[in-house]
């Protein structure tokens, strides 16, 4: 039986620009289970990476309820949504944030030692696993100017899986690669995936959320649809996903 890992219940996020409101989210209804992968789709300003990062806690909610591994987080103050960030959750964003001081190894094992729930021989070692299994252990003592954006999100992607969290938000992960290093992007995100990390994606990219379990798209703040395109097993299946999502999508007017 799945367990339900995040849930918002008439999640609600408003702006004030200038004294006029901007209603971005509007009573969002949202269930995530374990172990599964969804990705959030729709037109640009419908609300999606406002309703990434309040899900997660980056984002104040205006109202409503979010709901993960059983903490309701509108009750947590900063303190307490900082501390559940770092241990339970890892972040994967278009923009490669990295700090330029410290070399590629270094950027990836601070959230280890921050986090300090294992040793710092524990860390490390976790690190070098991560980058061999993810193909950049050459690039460890580079600096984050000397390598490719492919390269450099994949050292990301370590980074967010240092402390094994029970899930992954991705915003926009492939949006500044190519497409060899987009392909190499979600082979990973795939296999975190396989291994038991729930993952909670924003895309555009059609190619990209075909990867996904489960498409959500949001309209003005709303959920207008799902489409449940269940696990992918290979590489086979790629292009009969790829135009199952799009006659979607054609449906829902993207």
């Amino acid at each position: 039986m799945s367990k339900t890992v995040l849930e918002s219940k008439e999640l609600c996020k408003t702006y004030i620009v200038d004294k006029f409101s901007n209603n971005v989210l509007q009573n969002v209804d949202f269930k995530l289970e374990e172990g599964e992968f969804t990705a959030i789709m729709g037109p640009s300003g419908s609300g999606k990476s406002t309703l990434l990062y309040t899900l997660s806690g980056m984002d104040k909610m205006t109202s409503g309820k979010v709901i993960f591994d059983g903490e309701d987080m509108s009750q947590m103050n900063h303190k307490q949504l900082t501390n559940l960030r770092l241990h339970k959750m890892g972040f994967v964003f278009q923009q490669m944030y990295m700090l330029k001081k410290l070399c590629i190894m270094d950027n990836i094992i601070l959230p280890g030692y921050q986090a300090k729930t294992q040793s710092k021989n524990e860390v490390n070692e976790r690190a070098r696993k991560l980058m061999h299994n993810l193909g950049i252990d050459e690039i460890a003592t580079n600096e984050i100017c000397e390598v490719s954006g492919g390269q450099l999100q994949r050292a990301c992607l370590c980074r967010a899986l240092i402390n094994s969290p029970k899930i992954l938000f991705a915003d926009e992960p492939t949006g500044a690669l190519n497409s060899k290093a987009s392909k190499e992007v979600m082979n990973e995100l795939r296999k975190a995936n396989q291994k038991g990390t729930t993952i909670l994606m924003v895309t555009h990219s059609e190619k990209v959320a075909a990867s996904s379990d489960r498409v959500v798209y949001l309209v003005d703040g709303n959920i207008k649809g799902e489409l449940n395109l269940g696990k992918q097993k290979d590489e086979n299946e790629s292009a009969s996903r790829e135009r199952k999502l799009k006659n979607w999508l054609d449906e829902m007017g993207w």
